[in-house]
């Protein structure tokens, strides 16, 4: 059976540029942690495996580069170009001639019966590999990943995927159907069925997820980061067979992990298993950017846009709140009620540094996995449709230069500070007069009376699955202004609590930080972070909010410069106390007798350290 047509198509590496705020994102994570990493963490210096030497030759350096990379070439940044290329460049000479590549070092999965080889860190190169052919056009890299997935063929029986291989399947799954997609070659999708057939039944669990408690006990398929990745797997399997129950089970599976474990920034807990709705669970920061890829392909597979909806949730909310502003520390779990960042006893499964701002706190995979995060946002803001169209899938400002039509050429350049205001504008420029293409306008379910402006005039938009498909004469010149009012939102979770929403933002309260250094370095050091106010508000239920906006910052995520908040009004919650070294749940009866009224003033959630994020309603 050949491929099933993916609704969209990935524009290759480098096809968009990141503009305004998010060009601005990642220059500060260039001058941050992704650019200087290599030179204060051994675990991907010169020592690295993944480049000759005798250390870590497992995940964390080609995790590294998976947001590296793209990074490098988004940024056009040629000093970070050429400090990826050493990898790249060592990766492609390591191919041995059997076809396997990288470190002789073998990590190996400890079964019950004997020792099997881990294919889970080739993977993770797999797709460094497929972005690095994408932006640099290098001609060696499809046969060398051809010569290494016959290499696959040869063992995969006979040593087949488990532990973490199993579980992220999909991942290698990616790489031979994008391959397959260059060559047509018959004997890869006869690998990815035997390859698919190797990994966790996602399928199953997610049509009837299981789940259902705070899980306390090891298990490959209820690790937050494993869930993360899983959760696109029945649709890849739906490219090899076009099966419509993996989109269902995709669906089932999304509305029961946020029934079950979901938090208010659009995440579903996991402070290594799954654990629960509790505001004060927390969320690892690399699940939160496997989820965010995880979307990406989803939006691409299907074209639905409720997946680009749960992508930008998650991106401009869960990514931020974990990295400091200045990108030199972050943490590996975070809260959605942080009230405290310390070392501390916590009914988590992770250990007492877990939320810390740091280095490597608790482990280092964060510390490796994080980057990929914004950058692949960028590269996925907008994809090819078929016939010649586009597809936009974030509005996040960016320059997008794509062929449309019979042939032609454009560059679209989407201007605006999208989702910090409510509008972005589109300059579309041919290298010919006019030409006949369609857009897709992914049109979020959160809004309610979008509209849409080509050269002033309205144009009707009919939504169907998230998107509004507009075919027209689009001439060289023409601007499109599209419109997502932004209302103020109010959800209802566990307790009657409340979170608030404006758009794809979610918006805290702010507690003022007292950072603390708790372990100094050369240059990323581990802090502490205390309250210095008080943080026991509850939400009037009937209170008006308004939401005020104010200039877009060079970093946009910083609570003391927000460039939008929501004012309410609130009061302090006599009985709300903390359970240990976290806020409790947020009270179901709120004692508020005798207090009055105060002003608060919300912000963006991802600016945020230490936050209330769901509130206890409150009275009069």
């Amino acid at each position: 059976m050949p491929l099933q047509p993916s609704a969209y198509m990935n524009l290759p590496l480098g096809s968009i540029k990141p503009a305004g705020w998010l060009k601005d994102q990642l220059r500060i994570q260039a001058d941050g942690f992704t650019g200087h990493l290599e030179e204060h963490w051994p675990d991907v210096g010169p020592d690295n495996g993944w480049i000759g030497g005798a250390g870590d030759s497992w995940e964390r350096g080609p995790y590294y580069l998976d947001g590296l990379l793209p990074l490098a070439y988004l940024l056009e940044d040629e000093k970070l170009i050429a400090k990826a290329n050493r990898w790249i460049e060592w990766t492609l000479n390591s191919q041995r001639e059997d076809g396997g590549f990288g470190p002789t070092f073998i990590h190996t999965v400890n079964l019950d019966v004997n020792l099997q080889v881990d294919w889970w860190h080739y993977m993770i190169m797999l797709k460094v590999l497929m972005q690095h052919e994408e932006a640099a056009g290098d001609a060696r890299v499809v046969p060398f990943l051809m010569k290494y997935m016959r290499y696959v063929r040869s063992h995969i029986e006979e040593q087949p995927l488990d532990g973490w291989a199993k579980t992220r399947g999909a991942e290698m799954l990616l790489c031979i159907l994008w391959l397959h997609k260059k060559t047509q070659e018959p004997f890869l999708l006869e690998l990815a069925r035997i390859v698919a057939g190797q990994t966790t039944d996602w399928t199953a669990i997610l049509h009837d997820f299981p789940f259902w408690r705070k899980v306390e006990h090891w298990d490959w398929r209820t690790h937050v980061v494993n869930v993360a990745m899983g959760v696109k797997t029945p649709g890849v399997l739906h490219e090899l067979t076009g099966d419509p129950k993996q989109l269902e089970a995709i669906k089932r599976g999304i509305a029961s992990l946020m029934t079950y474990h979901g938090q208010a920034h659009g995440m579903f807990s996991g402070d290594e298993w799954l654990s629960g709705t509790h505001p004060s669970q927390g969320v690892e920061l690399c699940a939160v950017v496997e989820y965010m890829f995880t979307m990406e392909q989803l939006v691409r597979i299907f074209g639905d846009g409720q997946f680009g909806d749960i992508l930008e949730k998650v991106a401009f909310n869960a990514l931020p709140a974990a990295i400091s502003t200045d990108w030199t520390s972050h943490q590996y779990d975070q809260q959605v009620n942080q009230i405290v960042c310390n070392v501390a006893k916590r009914d988590w499964s992770n250990g007492d540094e877990a939320n810390l701002f740091g280095l490597e706190p608790n482990f280092g995979c964060c510390t490796a996995n994080m980057h990929q995060g914004w950058p692949k946002l960028a590269s996925h803001a907008w994809m090819a449709a078929p016939g010649g169209g586009l597809a936009a899938v974030s509005y996040v400002p960016c320059r997008v230069s794509a062929v449309v039509g019979s042939g032609v050429k454009a560059l679209l350049n989407v201007d605006g500070a999208y989702p910090f205001r409510e509008t972005a504008l589109i300059r579309i420029s041919l290298d010919r007069a006019e030409e006949t293409f369609a857009i897709d306008w992914r049109i979020p379910a959160w809004c309610e009376r979008p509209s849409l402006l080509v050269n002033g005039e309205a144009v009707e938009l009919h939504v169907s699955r998230g998107f509004a498909t507009v075919k027209r004469v689009w001439k060289d010149g023409d601007t499109a202004l599209l419109s997502l009012p932004m209302e103020i939102k109010r959800s209802v979770r566990g307790s009657y609590a409340v979170s608030v929403e404006r758009g794809p933002l979610v918006y805290a309260l702010p507690i003022v930080e007292n950072w603390q250094l708790l372990k100094q370095r050369e240059r990323f050091h581990d802090w502490e972070i205390y309250p210095a106010a008080q943080w026991k508000y509850g939400l009037l239920a009937d209170a008006e909010s308004r939401a005020e906006e104010a200039p877009v910052p060079f970093q946009p995520f910083d609570a003391s410069r927000s460039p939008v908040k929501i004012v309410t009004k609130g009061k302090l919650v006599r009985n709300w106390r903390m359970e240990g070294n976290n806020a409790d749940a947020p009270p179901l009866v709120p004692d508020t007798e005798g207090q009055p009224a105060v002003e608060l003033e919300l912000v963006p959630y991802g600016g945020t350290k230490l936050r209330i994020g769901e509130f206890p309603s409150v009275s009069n």
